[in-house]
Protein backbone atom coordinates (compact mmCIF):
# COMPACT_ATOMS: atom_id res chain seq x y z
CA UNK A 1 0.00 0.00 0.00
CA UNK A 2 1.23 2.90 -1.06
CA UNK A 3 2.24 5.61 2.22
CA UNK A 4 0.14 8.85 2.48
CA UNK A 5 1.87 12.06 1.76
CA UNK A 6 1.06 14.76 3.84
CA UNK A 7 0.87 18.32 2.09
CA UNK A 8 3.89 20.70 2.42
CA UNK A 9 3.75 23.46 5.47
CA UNK A 10 1.50 23.51 8.20
CA UNK A 11 -2.33 24.40 8.63
CA UNK A 12 -1.91 27.12 11.13
CA UNK A 13 0.17 29.99 9.67
CA UNK A 14 1.10 31.25 13.46
CA UNK A 15 -0.02 30.36 16.79
CA UNK A 16 -2.24 33.18 16.85
CA UNK A 17 -3.77 31.48 14.24
CA UNK A 18 -5.07 28.97 16.26
CA UNK A 19 -7.89 31.22 17.77
CA UNK A 20 -11.16 29.98 17.68
CA UNK A 21 -10.19 27.27 15.20
CA UNK A 22 -11.96 23.80 15.87
CA UNK A 23 -9.27 21.67 16.63
CA UNK A 24 -10.12 17.87 17.05
CA UNK A 25 -7.71 15.79 19.22
CA UNK A 26 -7.39 12.13 18.06
CA UNK A 27 -6.78 10.37 20.83
CA UNK A 28 -6.22 11.46 24.49
CA UNK A 29 -4.34 8.69 25.79
CA UNK A 30 -2.83 7.85 28.69
CA UNK A 31 0.92 8.65 28.19
CA UNK A 32 0.62 12.53 28.05
CA UNK A 33 0.98 13.40 24.15
CA UNK A 34 -3.13 14.41 24.19
CA UNK A 35 -3.21 15.71 26.94
CA UNK A 36 -0.03 18.23 26.02
CA UNK A 37 -2.33 18.84 22.81
CA UNK A 38 -5.37 19.88 24.85
CA UNK A 39 -3.48 22.02 26.80
CA UNK A 40 -1.35 23.49 23.78
CA UNK A 41 -4.58 24.28 22.01
CA UNK A 42 -6.18 25.38 24.95
CA UNK A 43 -3.59 28.09 25.44
CA UNK A 44 -4.04 28.95 22.23
CA UNK A 45 -7.62 29.79 22.31
CA UNK A 46 -9.07 26.63 19.93
CA UNK A 47 -12.13 24.82 20.28
CA UNK A 48 -11.06 21.64 21.05
CA UNK A 49 -12.99 18.40 20.40
CA UNK A 50 -11.45 15.48 22.27
CA UNK A 51 -11.88 11.99 21.04
CA UNK A 52 -10.87 8.54 22.27
CA UNK A 53 -12.38 4.97 21.89
CA UNK A 54 -11.35 4.59 25.48
CA UNK A 55 -14.07 5.57 28.11
CA UNK A 56 -13.56 7.96 30.60
CA UNK A 57 -13.02 5.20 33.16
CA UNK A 58 -10.26 4.05 31.53
CA UNK A 59 -8.59 7.56 31.01
CA UNK A 60 -9.70 8.77 34.54
CA UNK A 61 -5.92 9.55 35.18
CA UNK A 62 -5.64 12.05 32.32
CA UNK A 63 -8.93 13.80 32.50
CA UNK A 64 -8.10 14.34 36.75
CA UNK A 65 -5.12 15.45 35.71
CA UNK A 66 -6.59 18.11 33.41
CA UNK A 67 -9.52 18.75 35.41
CA UNK A 68 -6.96 20.00 38.07
CA UNK A 69 -5.79 22.85 35.76
CA UNK A 70 -7.30 26.04 36.28
CA UNK A 71 -5.16 27.51 33.24
CA UNK A 72 -8.06 25.28 30.93
CA UNK A 73 -11.13 26.92 29.58
CA UNK A 74 -13.32 23.94 29.92
CA UNK A 75 -16.12 26.01 28.15
CA UNK A 76 -14.39 25.78 25.18
CA UNK A 77 -13.52 21.54 25.18
CA UNK A 78 -16.05 18.62 24.33
CA UNK A 79 -15.26 15.39 25.05
CA UNK A 80 -16.17 12.21 23.05
CA UNK A 81 -15.39 9.13 24.79
CA UNK A 82 -15.37 5.57 24.08
CA UNK A 83 -16.37 6.08 20.56
CA UNK A 84 -15.77 8.50 17.82
CA UNK A 85 -18.29 10.26 15.57
CA UNK A 86 -17.50 10.86 12.11
CA UNK A 87 -18.95 14.99 12.24
CA UNK A 88 -16.21 15.86 14.64
CA UNK A 89 -13.38 15.12 12.05
CA UNK A 90 -15.89 16.31 9.02
CA UNK A 91 -16.58 19.60 10.95
CA UNK A 92 -12.99 20.29 12.29
CA UNK A 93 -10.44 22.86 10.87
CA UNK A 94 -7.82 20.44 11.70
CA UNK A 95 -7.21 16.74 13.30
CA UNK A 96 -4.37 16.40 15.59
CA UNK A 97 -3.49 12.45 14.94
CA UNK A 98 -2.03 10.12 17.49
CA UNK A 99 0.67 8.62 15.78
CA UNK A 100 -0.54 5.00 17.00
CA UNK A 101 -3.58 4.98 14.38
CA UNK A 102 -2.73 4.17 10.54
CA UNK A 103 -4.05 6.51 8.02
CA UNK A 104 -4.75 3.83 5.33
CA UNK A 105 -8.27 2.60 5.72
CA UNK A 106 -9.13 5.33 8.62
CA UNK A 107 -12.58 6.63 7.75
CA UNK A 108 -12.08 9.47 10.52
CA UNK A 109 -8.76 10.87 9.44
CA UNK A 110 -10.32 10.26 5.30
CA UNK A 111 -13.29 12.81 6.55
CA UNK A 112 -10.76 15.62 7.38
CA UNK A 113 -9.74 18.52 6.00
CA UNK A 114 -6.64 18.65 7.23
CA UNK A 115 -4.34 16.87 9.82
CA UNK A 116 -1.30 17.61 12.30
CA UNK A 117 0.70 16.11 14.91
CA UNK A 118 2.38 17.34 18.13
CA UNK A 119 5.60 16.62 16.26
CA UNK A 120 4.73 18.38 13.49
CA UNK A 121 3.22 21.86 14.89
CA UNK A 122 6.48 21.88 17.15
CA UNK A 123 8.91 21.54 13.90
CA UNK A 124 6.95 24.27 12.38
CA UNK A 125 6.97 26.58 15.56
CA UNK A 126 10.18 26.18 17.38
CA UNK A 127 13.48 27.47 16.04
CA UNK A 128 15.87 24.87 18.02
CA UNK A 129 18.30 22.61 16.84
CA UNK A 130 16.83 19.80 16.44
CA UNK A 131 18.54 16.38 17.16
CA UNK A 132 16.35 13.87 16.01
CA UNK A 133 17.15 9.66 16.85
CA UNK A 134 15.55 6.50 15.58
CA UNK A 135 16.00 3.66 15.55
CA UNK A 136 14.24 0.00 16.48
CA UNK A 137 16.86 -0.87 19.52
CA UNK A 138 18.28 1.81 22.07
CA UNK A 139 16.92 4.53 20.60
CA UNK A 140 15.31 6.05 23.74
CA UNK A 141 18.43 5.28 25.65
CA UNK A 142 20.43 7.39 23.21
CA UNK A 143 17.93 9.93 23.48
CA UNK A 144 18.46 10.62 27.16
CA UNK A 145 21.76 9.93 27.47
CA UNK A 146 22.35 13.07 25.00
CA UNK A 147 20.02 15.44 26.38
CA UNK A 148 21.82 14.22 30.06
CA UNK A 149 25.09 15.00 28.75
CA UNK A 150 23.73 18.04 26.92
CA UNK A 151 22.35 19.85 30.19
CA UNK A 152 25.51 18.39 31.91
CA UNK A 153 27.87 20.41 29.38
CA UNK A 154 26.03 23.05 30.43
CA UNK A 155 23.41 23.29 27.34
CA UNK A 156 19.61 24.53 28.30
CA UNK A 157 18.18 21.38 26.44
CA UNK A 158 14.76 19.91 26.35
CA UNK A 159 14.14 15.98 25.70
CA UNK A 160 10.50 14.85 23.87
CA UNK A 161 8.59 13.21 21.34
CA UNK A 162 8.74 9.16 22.12
CA UNK A 163 9.82 9.10 24.90
CA UNK A 164 6.20 9.99 26.39
CA UNK A 165 6.96 13.91 26.68
CA UNK A 166 5.13 15.89 24.34
CA UNK A 167 7.46 18.96 22.55
CA UNK A 168 4.54 20.80 22.88
CA UNK A 169 4.58 21.51 26.33
CA UNK A 170 8.11 23.00 26.00
CA UNK A 171 7.77 25.09 22.51
CA UNK A 172 7.64 28.49 23.92
CA UNK A 173 10.68 27.77 26.01
CA UNK A 174 12.89 27.21 23.00
CA UNK A 175 15.24 29.46 20.91
CA UNK A 176 17.96 29.03 18.55
CA UNK A 177 20.21 28.42 21.47
CA UNK A 178 17.86 25.42 23.04
CA UNK A 179 18.81 22.19 21.71
CA UNK A 180 16.09 19.84 21.71
CA UNK A 181 16.61 16.23 21.26
CA UNK A 182 13.43 14.29 19.87
CA UNK A 183 12.84 10.04 20.20
CA UNK A 184 11.05 9.64 16.97
CA UNK A 185 8.85 6.60 16.46
CA UNK A 186 9.09 4.87 12.82
CA UNK A 187 5.24 6.17 13.23
CA UNK A 188 5.61 9.84 14.08
CA UNK A 189 7.99 10.26 11.19
CA UNK A 190 5.19 8.78 8.72
CA UNK A 191 3.13 11.47 10.05
CA UNK A 192 5.65 13.63 8.95
CA UNK A 193 6.13 12.12 5.22
CA UNK A 194 5.61 15.38 2.72
CA UNK A 195 5.78 18.00 4.75
CA UNK A 196 9.23 19.20 4.99
CA UNK A 197 9.63 20.18 8.73
CA UNK A 198 12.26 17.40 9.79
CA UNK A 199 15.43 19.07 9.01
CA UNK A 200 17.88 18.12 11.87
CA UNK A 201 20.87 19.00 12.45
CA UNK A 202 21.52 15.90 13.40
CA UNK A 203 20.26 12.23 12.67
CA UNK A 204 20.80 9.45 14.69
CA UNK A 205 19.49 5.70 13.67
CA UNK A 206 20.06 2.86 15.90
CA UNK A 207 20.43 -0.28 15.28
CA UNK A 208 17.66 -1.74 12.92
CA UNK A 209 15.79 -4.74 14.01
CA UNK A 210 12.57 -6.25 12.84
CA UNK A 211 9.75 -4.53 15.03
CA UNK A 212 5.92 -3.76 14.65
CA UNK A 213 5.69 -6.27 11.80
CA UNK A 214 2.27 -6.69 12.69
CA UNK A 215 1.41 -3.34 11.76
CA UNK A 216 3.85 -3.30 8.50
CA UNK A 217 3.79 -6.62 7.16
CA UNK A 218 6.93 -5.96 6.06
CA UNK A 219 11.18 -4.93 6.71
CA UNK A 220 10.51 -2.57 3.52
CA UNK A 221 7.60 -0.06 4.74
CA UNK A 222 8.91 -0.29 8.13
CA UNK A 223 12.60 0.83 6.94
CA UNK A 224 11.23 3.56 4.72
CA UNK A 225 9.45 5.01 7.79
CA UNK A 226 13.27 5.30 9.11
CA UNK A 227 14.26 6.93 6.50
CA UNK A 228 12.32 10.07 6.95
CA UNK A 229 14.50 11.05 9.67
CA UNK A 230 17.13 12.22 7.16
CA UNK A 231 14.86 12.64 3.78
CA UNK A 232 14.84 16.65 4.40
CA UNK A 233 18.39 17.44 6.07
CA UNK A 234 20.72 19.85 4.25
CA UNK A 235 24.51 19.50 3.41
CA UNK A 236 25.52 21.04 6.83
CA UNK A 237 23.92 18.63 9.00
CA UNK A 238 24.95 14.82 10.15
CA UNK A 239 23.61 11.92 10.02
CA UNK A 240 24.97 9.02 12.42
CA UNK A 241 24.85 5.53 10.60
CA UNK A 242 25.50 1.89 11.85
CA UNK A 243 28.64 0.63 10.42
CA UNK A 244 28.23 -3.00 11.74
CA UNK A 245 24.92 -3.70 9.27
CA UNK A 246 23.58 -3.62 6.04
CA UNK A 247 20.72 -0.80 7.11
CA UNK A 248 23.33 1.70 8.13
CA UNK A 249 25.04 1.32 4.77
CA UNK A 250 21.64 1.92 2.79
CA UNK A 251 21.19 5.09 5.09
CA UNK A 252 24.67 6.49 4.27
CA UNK A 253 23.95 6.48 0.38
CA UNK A 254 21.15 8.27 1.14
CA UNK A 255 21.74 11.24 2.79
CA UNK A 256 22.48 14.62 1.56
CA UNK A 257 24.27 15.12 4.90
CA UNK A 258 27.44 14.51 6.41
CA UNK A 259 27.92 10.58 7.18
CA UNK A 260 29.51 9.89 10.74
CA UNK A 261 29.81 5.84 11.54
CA UNK A 262 29.70 4.22 14.71
CA UNK A 263 30.04 0.83 15.61
CA UNK A 264 32.95 -2.02 16.45
CA UNK A 265 34.71 -1.57 13.41
CA UNK A 266 34.35 2.08 13.21
CA UNK A 267 36.52 4.36 13.63
CA UNK A 268 34.79 6.80 15.86
CA UNK A 269 35.95 10.50 17.45
CA UNK A 270 35.22 9.60 21.03
CA UNK A 271 34.06 6.25 22.45
CA UNK A 272 32.85 5.68 25.50
CA UNK A 273 34.00 2.62 27.77
CA UNK A 274 32.94 3.05 31.79
CA UNK A 275 29.05 3.22 32.19
CA UNK A 276 27.07 2.59 35.39
CA UNK A 277 24.34 1.35 33.52
CA UNK A 278 25.45 -2.49 32.45
CA UNK A 279 25.92 -3.54 28.79
CA UNK A 280 28.07 -3.67 25.72
CA UNK A 281 24.47 -2.04 23.83
CA UNK A 282 24.41 0.87 26.49
CA UNK A 283 28.18 1.65 26.07
CA UNK A 284 27.18 1.78 21.82
CA UNK A 285 24.52 4.12 23.11
CA UNK A 286 26.60 6.25 25.40
CA UNK A 287 29.01 6.27 22.42
CA UNK A 288 26.87 7.82 20.14
CA UNK A 289 25.52 9.96 23.12
CA UNK A 290 29.14 11.48 22.97
CA UNK A 291 29.89 12.10 19.33
CA UNK A 292 26.36 14.21 19.53
CA UNK A 293 28.04 16.18 22.23
CA UNK A 294 31.23 16.88 20.37
CA UNK A 295 29.12 17.60 17.33
CA UNK A 296 27.55 20.52 19.17
CA UNK A 297 31.17 21.52 20.81
CA UNK A 298 31.96 19.36 23.65
CA UNK A 299 35.61 17.96 23.86
CA UNK A 300 35.65 14.17 23.80
CA UNK A 301 37.08 14.01 27.30
CA UNK A 302 34.30 16.23 29.00
CA UNK A 303 31.87 14.06 26.92
CA UNK A 304 33.06 10.66 28.36
CA UNK A 305 33.43 11.70 31.68
CA UNK A 306 30.45 12.95 31.64
CA UNK A 307 28.55 10.21 30.06
CA UNK A 308 30.12 7.80 31.90
CA UNK A 309 28.32 9.00 35.16
CA UNK A 310 25.16 8.67 33.10
CA UNK A 311 22.53 6.59 35.89
CA UNK A 312 20.12 5.35 33.14
CA UNK A 313 16.44 5.85 32.37
CA UNK A 314 13.32 4.16 34.21
CA UNK A 315 11.84 1.18 32.63
CA UNK A 316 15.15 0.59 30.78
CA UNK A 317 17.41 -2.13 32.64
CA UNK A 318 16.26 0.36 35.50
CA UNK A 319 18.56 -0.91 38.64
CA UNK A 320 16.07 -0.18 41.44
CA UNK A 321 16.01 -2.41 44.22
CA UNK A 322 18.28 -4.98 45.92
CA UNK A 323 16.90 -7.94 48.31
CA UNK A 324 19.46 -9.67 50.68
CA UNK A 325 19.07 -13.33 51.31
CA UNK A 326 21.39 -14.56 54.46
CA UNK A 327 20.98 -18.60 54.77
CA UNK A 328 22.97 -21.30 56.20
CA UNK A 329 25.36 -23.57 54.71
CA UNK A 330 26.39 -26.98 56.23
CA UNK A 331 28.50 -29.17 53.97
CA UNK A 332 26.60 -28.49 50.65
CA UNK A 333 22.88 -28.49 52.28
CA UNK A 334 21.08 -25.44 52.41
CA UNK A 335 19.44 -23.98 55.79
CA UNK A 336 16.07 -22.59 54.59
CA UNK A 337 14.77 -19.29 56.18
CA UNK A 338 12.35 -21.58 57.92
CA UNK A 339 15.18 -23.51 59.42
CA UNK A 340 18.20 -20.96 60.07
CA UNK A 341 17.43 -19.97 63.38
CA UNK A 342 17.83 -23.07 64.82
CA UNK A 343 20.99 -23.76 62.61
CA UNK A 344 22.09 -20.32 64.19
CA UNK A 345 21.43 -21.62 67.31
CA UNK A 346 23.30 -24.61 67.06
CA UNK A 347 26.98 -24.93 67.07
CA UNK A 348 27.79 -26.42 63.82
CA UNK A 349 31.57 -26.56 63.49
CA UNK A 350 31.70 -26.43 59.71
CA UNK A 351 28.70 -24.23 59.18
CA UNK A 352 29.23 -20.64 57.19
CA UNK A 353 26.80 -17.99 56.92
CA UNK A 354 25.83 -16.72 52.95
CA UNK A 355 24.12 -13.49 51.98
CA UNK A 356 23.31 -13.51 48.80
CA UNK A 357 21.92 -9.93 46.96
CA UNK A 358 19.31 -10.13 44.80
CA UNK A 359 19.52 -7.11 42.13
CA UNK A 360 16.04 -6.44 40.30
CA UNK A 361 16.44 -4.89 36.94
CA UNK A 362 12.97 -3.16 35.71
CA UNK A 363 13.52 -3.48 31.03
CA UNK A 364 9.86 -3.72 30.36
CA UNK A 365 10.48 -1.50 27.72
CA UNK A 366 12.24 -4.77 25.74
CA UNK A 367 9.16 -5.35 23.94
CA UNK A 368 10.94 -7.04 20.86
CA UNK A 369 12.78 -10.51 21.86
CA UNK A 370 15.87 -8.62 20.37
CA UNK A 371 15.63 -6.56 23.53
CA UNK A 372 15.76 -9.40 25.68
CA UNK A 373 18.40 -10.95 24.37
CA UNK A 374 20.38 -7.45 24.72
CA UNK A 375 19.34 -7.87 27.91
CA UNK A 376 21.00 -11.06 28.69
CA UNK A 377 24.69 -10.09 26.98
CA UNK A 378 24.10 -7.05 29.59
CA UNK A 379 25.54 -8.92 32.71
CA UNK A 380 28.66 -10.32 33.27
CA UNK A 381 27.51 -13.30 34.92
CA UNK A 382 23.93 -15.39 33.99
CA UNK A 383 20.92 -13.11 35.31
CA UNK A 384 17.55 -14.36 36.29
CA UNK A 385 15.45 -13.81 33.58
CA UNK A 386 11.51 -12.79 33.53
CA UNK A 387 10.09 -12.55 30.03
CA UNK A 388 7.13 -13.31 28.15
CA UNK A 389 3.78 -11.86 27.14
CA UNK A 390 1.87 -10.49 24.32
CA UNK A 391 3.14 -10.82 20.70
CA UNK A 392 3.82 -8.22 17.32
CA UNK A 393 3.90 -11.34 15.24
CA UNK A 394 7.80 -11.13 15.87
CA UNK A 395 10.15 -14.58 15.16
CA UNK A 396 11.34 -15.14 18.96
CA UNK A 397 13.86 -17.82 17.24
CA UNK A 398 16.73 -15.21 18.39
CA UNK A 399 15.28 -15.12 22.11
CA UNK A 400 15.05 -19.29 22.50
CA UNK A 401 18.92 -19.33 20.95
CA UNK A 402 19.82 -16.75 23.76
CA UNK A 403 17.88 -18.15 26.17
CA UNK A 404 20.76 -20.29 27.77
CA UNK A 405 22.40 -16.68 28.98
CA UNK A 406 20.15 -16.77 31.89
CA UNK A 407 20.44 -18.92 34.68
CA UNK A 408 16.47 -19.45 35.27
CA UNK A 409 13.56 -18.49 33.39
CA UNK A 410 10.64 -17.39 34.25
CA UNK A 411 7.23 -17.04 31.65
CA UNK A 412 4.51 -14.73 32.06
CA UNK A 413 1.65 -15.97 29.79
CA UNK A 414 0.13 -14.24 26.59
CA UNK A 415 0.59 -15.42 23.03
CA UNK A 416 3.92 -14.48 22.24
CA UNK A 417 4.95 -16.64 25.60
CA UNK A 418 2.88 -19.16 23.58
CA UNK A 419 5.32 -19.23 20.94
CA UNK A 420 8.42 -18.74 23.18
CA UNK A 421 7.88 -22.18 24.69
CA UNK A 422 8.31 -24.77 21.54
CA UNK A 423 11.27 -23.01 20.84
CA UNK A 424 12.52 -23.20 24.48
CA UNK A 425 11.65 -26.78 24.71
CA UNK A 426 13.48 -28.05 21.25
CA UNK A 427 16.62 -26.45 22.89
CA UNK A 428 15.91 -28.13 26.12
CA UNK A 429 16.00 -24.92 28.48
CA UNK A 430 13.72 -25.09 31.47
CA UNK A 431 11.47 -22.63 32.38
CA UNK A 432 8.87 -22.55 35.10
CA UNK A 433 5.19 -20.87 34.30
CA UNK A 434 3.70 -19.38 32.34
CA UNK A 435 2.47 -17.37 35.38
CA UNK A 436 -1.06 -15.11 34.79
CA UNK A 437 -0.16 -12.64 36.97
CA UNK A 438 3.61 -10.58 37.35
CA UNK A 439 2.40 -11.29 41.63
CA UNK A 440 1.91 -15.25 40.97
CA UNK A 441 5.33 -15.00 39.19
CA UNK A 442 7.01 -13.56 41.92
CA UNK A 443 5.86 -15.58 44.62
CA UNK A 444 6.72 -18.50 42.66
CA UNK A 445 10.29 -16.83 42.36
CA UNK A 446 10.38 -16.32 45.78
CA UNK A 447 9.55 -19.60 47.19
CA UNK A 448 12.08 -21.21 44.71
CA UNK A 449 14.89 -19.49 46.74
CA UNK A 450 13.48 -20.40 49.93
CA UNK A 451 13.23 -23.65 49.15
CA UNK A 452 16.22 -23.67 47.74
CA UNK A 453 15.29 -24.42 43.73
CA UNK A 454 17.15 -21.62 43.15
CA UNK A 455 20.32 -20.26 45.82
CA UNK A 456 23.68 -19.70 46.61
CA UNK A 457 25.51 -21.88 48.60
CA UNK A 458 27.96 -23.23 49.98
CA UNK A 459 30.22 -26.61 49.09
CA UNK A 460 32.06 -28.85 50.61
CA UNK A 461 35.40 -28.24 49.28
CA UNK A 462 34.90 -24.44 50.03
CA UNK A 463 34.01 -24.61 53.60
CA UNK A 464 36.89 -23.09 54.79
CA UNK A 465 36.96 -20.13 53.17
CA UNK A 466 34.41 -18.00 54.86
CA UNK A 467 32.24 -16.57 52.24
CA UNK A 468 32.57 -18.57 49.60
CA UNK A 469 30.15 -19.98 47.53
CA UNK A 470 28.30 -21.11 44.48
CA UNK A 471 25.33 -20.02 42.41
CA UNK A 472 23.42 -22.61 41.34
CA UNK A 473 21.13 -22.43 38.53
CA UNK A 474 17.11 -23.65 38.99
CA UNK A 475 16.58 -27.03 39.62
CA UNK A 476 20.37 -27.84 39.58
CA UNK A 477 20.42 -27.83 44.10
CA UNK A 478 22.39 -31.14 44.07
CA UNK A 479 24.56 -30.75 41.09
CA UNK A 480 28.04 -28.98 41.12
CA UNK A 481 28.38 -25.88 42.00
CA UNK A 482 28.48 -24.01 38.83
CA UNK A 483 30.15 -20.61 39.71
CA UNK A 484 32.44 -19.53 43.14
CA UNK A 485 32.12 -16.48 44.10
CA UNK A 486 34.09 -14.62 47.14
CA UNK A 487 32.25 -12.45 49.61
CA UNK A 488 28.81 -11.49 49.25
CA UNK A 489 27.46 -13.51 46.64
CA UNK A 490 25.16 -11.20 43.70
CA UNK A 491 22.55 -12.29 41.84
CA UNK A 492 21.06 -10.01 38.68
CA UNK A 493 17.17 -10.74 38.31
CA UNK A 494 15.64 -9.06 35.13
CA UNK A 495 12.55 -8.35 33.91
CA UNK A 496 12.84 -8.07 30.32
CA UNK A 497 9.51 -9.19 28.09
CA UNK A 498 10.91 -9.58 24.74
CA UNK A 499 7.02 -8.97 24.40
CA UNK A 500 4.15 -6.49 24.36
CA UNK A 501 2.19 -5.67 27.32
CA UNK A 502 -1.15 -5.97 25.64
CA UNK A 503 -4.35 -7.34 27.10
CA UNK A 504 -2.21 -8.16 30.46
CA UNK A 505 -1.22 -4.26 31.04
CA UNK A 506 -2.12 -0.91 29.70
CA UNK A 507 1.34 -0.29 28.14
CA UNK A 508 4.63 -1.16 28.95
CA UNK A 509 5.06 1.61 31.44
CA UNK A 510 1.75 0.59 33.33
CA UNK A 511 3.99 -3.09 33.00
CA UNK A 512 6.68 -1.72 34.63
CA UNK A 513 5.67 0.46 37.62
CA UNK A 514 3.41 -2.47 38.64
CA UNK A 515 6.48 -4.89 38.64
CA UNK A 516 8.29 -2.60 40.42
CA UNK A 517 5.37 -2.10 43.21
CA UNK A 518 5.27 -5.79 43.33
CA UNK A 519 8.91 -6.71 43.80
CA UNK A 520 9.30 -4.15 46.73
CA UNK A 521 6.15 -5.56 48.62
CA UNK A 522 7.31 -9.23 48.07
CA UNK A 523 10.55 -8.64 48.85
CA UNK A 524 10.59 -6.21 51.86
CA UNK A 525 11.48 -8.51 54.48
Amino acid sequence: MTPHVYPKGCFFKSLDDIKNKKVTIMGLGLNGGGEACVRFFSRYGAYITVTDKKTEEELAPTLLSLRQDSDIDFSKIKFVLGKHELADFQNADCVIKNPGVKFEGNEYLAAAKNIESDISLFLNFTKAPIIAVSGSKGKSSTVSAIHYGLCQAGFKAFLGGNITVSPLTFLEQTDETTPVVLELSSWQLADLRGRGALKPKIAVLTKIVPDHQNWYGGMEPYVADKKLIYADQTSDGFTLCNADDGWGKVFAAETKAKVIWYGNNADVPVRVTDAVVPGIHMRQNLTNAAIVMTLMGVTPDDAKKILSAYPGIEHRLEYFFSWNYSAACVNNTKKTNASRSSAMNTPVPDAQSMVTEFRFYNDTTATVPDAAVAALESFSEKPVLFAGGNDKNLDFTPFAAAAHKASAIYLLEGKGTDRMIPLLTERGISFSGPFNSLEALLVAFKNDIEAGNIMVCCSSDDAENAGSGCFLEKGAATQEKAQKTTGKSIVNVVFSPGATSFGMFTNEFDRGHKFKKLVQEIFAN
